[in-house]
């Protein structure tokens, strides 16, 4: 684990904007994000959000089933001849519906069920490849086009194989050169001081960038070793996460490219419209201050949150399809200001601990029972905010806030497998700690 580092900005090479995007894409607003699984996916698609995005990684457990069936409905997504039937009721698609955009698996993960040359394949390739070879020839036909979201880089190198796999899928495939497109997230703190160069590479591919704050905040922890305080104080208008935002608008509206805010993690409860009203007001308050930093679109994680989200950038863009005519030039973030973890009033409490490990464990459990989207507390967990639950917890312990018997003795009260918590567990406190908790769960995945 590289910890201590110096990151530096990293500019392209010379002066660029990013190619034109489809027009199915300009008007990017609002997202829905969600696993693969059928139901899911109709309700997401029939939404009101202008892109669905259908998540291979964070949202997915990658039991084989899974892998398998969620190829399956994207194909049948694009036909549009998804639909299920219940007994009580019947999914369709409606006629309009949100724009199909896919999330392959980070560089950091293999797909065991197929090998190459004796080796487990890069699951991201393996999601992309059979996506693009399945699909792409359809959805350009159909007037879209083959749609990604890149997960997890760290550095425009990766951002360039990106790229290469691309050119080599549209050479293969006869597809017209720059038809892939892609969203890369920056949800790592070394990829923040890469964006410009990030957005080079895979400047052919019309690419945007999405400020994905969950994951941004577990590499604080584990790339710098930011010692945090409790995660709900962890918002976006602390000072790094607000440098870190603004300076992704900056660099995307510099570069005629777009830029997606955060994803709004709330799940509407039908039971407690008290909780219900607090928590909608907080979702409005943060897309409000996206738009209002200039942001073109954003994400949410539940339909319920699409008119309250759509709602705010409405008000901001009117009739506009996006906001890169602001270049946000009073924007000025410097490399300090990117690695200054320091939170006015922030607190490690006892209860952040508790719910850092309740979350944590019972995130595992799921994902070990193949849910890889699951709601707890009114919350939609993946593996995300499971990586900063157990980050924090490894950071607290090792700043010798916590000692590893209180920890284990959390663990112990969870409602939760035993193999949920030996996983947590080894994760949470083994030393150094390991880079990704998805690849020490693996192996136990069907």
């Amino acid at each position: 684990m590289r910890r201590g580092l110096r990151p530096q900005f990293v500019r392209a090479p010379e002066d660029f904007t990013v190619a034109p995007a489809p027009v199915d894409l300009q008007d990017r607003r609002v997202e829905i994000t969600g696993p693969v699984e059928r139901k899911m996916m109709i309700n997401a698609l029939n939404s009101g959000a202008r892109v669905f995005m259908a998540d291979f990684e964070d949202a997915n457990s990658p039991t084989w089933n899974n892998v398998r069936e969620g190829q399956a409905n994207v194909r049948d997504a694009v036909r549009r001849e998804i639909e299920l039937e219940t007994g009580e009721k019947s999914y369709r698609l409606n006629e309009t519906i949100a724009t199909l955009v896919i999330r392959p698996r980070g560089w950091h993960l293999v797909e065991r069920h197929h090998e190459v040359e004796g080796a487990a394949v890069s699951a991201s390739l393996f999601d992309f490849g059979l996506m693009v070879f399945n699909n792409a020839k359809e959805q350009l036909a159909r007037g879209s086009g083959p749609y990604f979201y890149l997960p997890k880089l760290e550095s425009h190198l990766e951002a360039r194989l990106w790229a290469k796999a691309f050119a080599l899928a549209e050479a293969e495939l006869g597809l017209p050169p720059g038809s892939i497109k892609c969203t890369v997230l920056i949800e790592t703190i070394l990829a923040a001081y890469e964006m410009d160069a990030i957005l080079y590479e895979l400047r052919h591919h019309s690419c945007a960038l999405n400020a994905g704050r969950w994951d941004y905040i577990f590499s604080c922890i584990k790339k710098m070793g930011a010692v945090l305080p409790d995660r709900s104080q962890v918002t976006m208008t602390v000072p790094f996460m607000r440098a870190y935002s603004q300076l992704l608008v900056k660099t995307c509206h510099e570069r005629g490219a777009h830029a997606i805010g955060g994803m709004a993690a709330f799940i509407p409860s039908r039971r407690d419209p008290e909780v219900n009203a607090v928590a909608l007001a907080k979702v409005g308050e943060d897309k409000r201050r996206e738009a209002g930093d200039g942001f073109d679109g954003t994400w949410v994680a539940h339909p319920d949150l699409v008119p309250v989200a759509q709602a705010e950038f409405d008000a901001v863009l009117a009739d506009r399809p996006n906001q890169l005519e602001r270049r946000r030039d009073d924007v000025q973030v410097t490399v300090e200001q990117l690695v200054d973890f320091e939170i006015p009033g922030g607190e490690i409490t006892d209860e952040g601990l508790r719910v850092n490990i309740s979350v944590g464990v019972r995130y595992v459990d799921a994902w070990l029972q193949g849910v890889g989207a699951a709601a707890i507390d009114n919350l939609m967990e993946d593996a995300a905010t499971a990586e900063i639950s157990r980050a924090q917890v490894w950071s607290w312990v090792h700043a010798g806030r916590f000692d590893e018997a209180r920890v284990r003795a959390e663990i112990a009260q969870v409602d939760a497998s035993a193999a949920a918590k030996d996983v947590f567990a080894d994760v949470a406190l083994a030393d150094p700690m390991p880079d990704f908790l998805t690849t020490e769960a693996y192996e136990r995945l069907e």
